[in-house]
C-alpha cells in the first residue's frame, strides 16, 4: 500500500474574536511555515497525475495538545460524468490525517487513520444505495463503466476531534453524521429520518439536499455538548423546481446525549451555486463559518470568513421533525418563502457579522477554501481542499489543476492575515 503524503502550505490567520477556552497557539512556533510535504502518486489517468492530497475538506484541532491538528479528505478524486462522478482511483479511503507542528516550527505527519465500517473494513467514498442515503449520483470508473455503491460510503466534508479521542464527521451523501472510533471505526451514523442507517435521526427536511450540496461543516461546542452541522447551499425544499430562494440554507445542531436538533436559518450572500462550508466554534453559541464562491481568487473568487451568533435565531424545526418538506408558511416552505415573508412570520436567521475577507487581504488563490480551526487568541488556521490535484476537463476525464496566478499545482494552504 502507498503511503499517504500530502502538500501542503501551512501558516496561521488571525481573526478578530474573543479569547476563550478553545486551544490557544500563541506558544506554538510556526516559524518553519509555510512549508510543503512530500508526496506520493495516487494513480495517473491519461497522462495526468493524480496526487494523494485531499486534505482539507474540513480540519479540527487536538482538543487537549496545543500545536496538532486532524485533517479530513473528502470521498476522493472524481470528474463529472452524465448522471454522476468518475472515480479514477475507486478504492480510494477516506481518511484523517494527523499531524502537529514540531519544535522546528515544521508540519510533521503523527498518523493516518482510515475511515472504516463497523466490522473494521475500510470504506470508499462510492455512493450509498437507495434508502442509505443515496444522491441519485452514480459512479464510474475511468471508462466509464458503471461501479457498484457502499452501504458505508462517505462524502466526507468536515470533522470534529471529540475530547474522548473519537471523531465525528459530515458528508455530502445522507447528509450523514458518523460517529468514528479512534482507529477510524464506525460506531454510530446518524441520517435524516426516512434514511435506513440507524435509530438516532435528524430531521426529515436535511435530505433534501441537492446532490454535491450536503453537510459540509460540522463543529461542537466547547462544552462538548452539541454538534453545530452546516448545509452547504440552498436545498430543493419541496422539490428543485419551487425551491426559490436562493441565499438561505439551514444549521443544524444535534445534543450529542439526548439526541435532540434544532433548525437555525442562515443568509448566504451570495446564490444557490456559492457555499458556506466549515464552521468552528467560538463558543457555546458563536461560530466562525466559511462563505465562498467556485472560483480561483484571482478570477474573481469570494473566500469570507463571518462571525455568526445562534443566541437570538429562531429554531425552525417545527413541530414534527419528520415533515420531509419541514416547517412551513402559509403552507410554503422556507425555501419557497421570501426573507420579508420569514420575518413578517417572526422567524429570525442567525447574525453574522464579516470576520475576514481573504481576497482583500490576501489575494487568496484557492478555489476550494474549506476548513477551519479556531485556536483560541484571536487566530484561525485555514484550510483547503486541493481536489487531489485535479480538475475535470468538461468531458468527464481529469486535467491538472493550476492556480491561474502563479502556474503551479494546487495545494493545502494555510496563511497569515491581520484583520479589522
Amino acid at each position: 500500500m502507498k503511503k499517504l503524503l500530502i502538500p501542503a502550505l501551512v501558516l496561521m490567520v488571525l481573526v478578530s474574536c474573543k479569547d476563550d477556552e478553545n486551544i490557544g497557539s500563541q506558544d506554538i512556533n510556526y516559524s518553519g511555515l509555510p512549508q510543503e510535504l512530500p508526496f506520493s502518486k495516487l494513480a495517473t489517468v491519461n497522462g495526468v497525475d493524480v496526487i494523494n492530497g485531499g486534505f482539507g475538506s474540513g480540519a479540527a484541532a487536538h482538543p487537549s495538545r496545543k500545536g496538532e491538528f486532524y485533517v479530513i479528505t473528502d470521498r476522493g478524486p472524481n470528474t463529472d460524468y452524465l448522471n454522476g462522478k468518475k472515480f479514477p482511483a475507486p478504492d480510494f479511503t477516506p481518511t484523517i490525517m494527523h499531524f502537529k507542528i514540531n519544535a522546528d516550527g515544521n508540519i510533521e505527519v503523527i498518523k493516518y487513520i482510515k475511515l472504516k465500517n463497523p466490522s473494521g473494513q475500510p470504506i470508499t467514498g462510492l455512493p450509498n444505495p437507495a434508502g442509505m442515503g443515496s444522491t441519485g449520483e452514480t459512479a464510474y470508473d475511468v471508462n466509464g463503466n458503471v461501479l457498484g455503491t457502499d452501504n458505508y460510503g462517505l462524502d466526507s466534508e468536515s470533522i470534529v476531534a471529540a475530547a474522548d479521542g473519537t471523531f465525528w464527521v459530515s458528508d455530502e451523501y445522507g447528509p450523514h453524521i458518523v460517529h468514528y472510533s479512534a482507529e477510524g471505526v464506525e460506531m454510530e451514523r446518524i441520517s435524516p429520518i426516512g434514511v435506513n442507517t440507524g435509530p438516532r435521526k435528524l430531521p426529515a427536511v436535511l435530505a433534501k439536499r441537492r446532490a454535491n450540496r450536503g453537510m459540509e461543516g460540522l463543529c461542537i461546542t466547547p462544552d462538548g455538548k452539541t454538534l453545530v452541522g452546516t448545509i452547504q447551499s440552498m436545498m430543493h425544499v419541496p422539490t428543485k423546481a419551487l425551491a426559490t430562494n436562493t441565499t438561505l440554507t439551514r444549521i443544524v445542531t444535534f445534543d450529542i446525549a439526548t439526541g435532540k436538533t434544532k433548525q437555525f436559518l442562515y443568509k448566504q450572500d451570495g446564490g444557490a451555486s456559492d457555499s458556506v462550508c466549515d464552521i468552528t466554534a467560538i463558543s457555546n453559541t458563536e461560530f466562525l463559518v466559511i462563505e465562498r464562491d467556485g472560483n480561483f481568487g484571482s478570477q474573481g473568487g469570494m473566500k469570507k470568513v463571518y462571525r455568526i451568533s445562534l443566541t437570538d435565531a429562531s429554531d425552525v424545526t417545527g413541530s414534527d421533525v419528520a415533515a420531509v418538506d419541514g416547517m412551513k408558511i402559509n403552507n410554503k416552505a422556507l425555501e419557497q418563502c421570501t426573507w420579508n415573508e420569514i420575518t413578517a412570520a417572526g422567524i429570525k436567521p442567525v447574525s453574522k457579522t464579516l470576520a475576514v475577507d481573504l481576497v482583500a487581504k490576501l489575494g487568496y488563490e484557492h478555489d476550494k477554501f474549506e476548513g477551519i480551526v479556531y485556536l483560541g487568541n484571536n487566530k484561525l488556521a485555514v484550510f483547503n481542499d486541493d481536489d487531489f490535484g485535479i480538475l475535470d476537463d468538461g468531458n468527464g476525464n481529469p486535467k491538472a489543476k493550476i492556480l491561474p496566478k502563479t502556474g503551479k499545482t494546487d495545494k493545502g494552504t494555510m496563511y497569515v492575515v491581520d484583520i479589522q
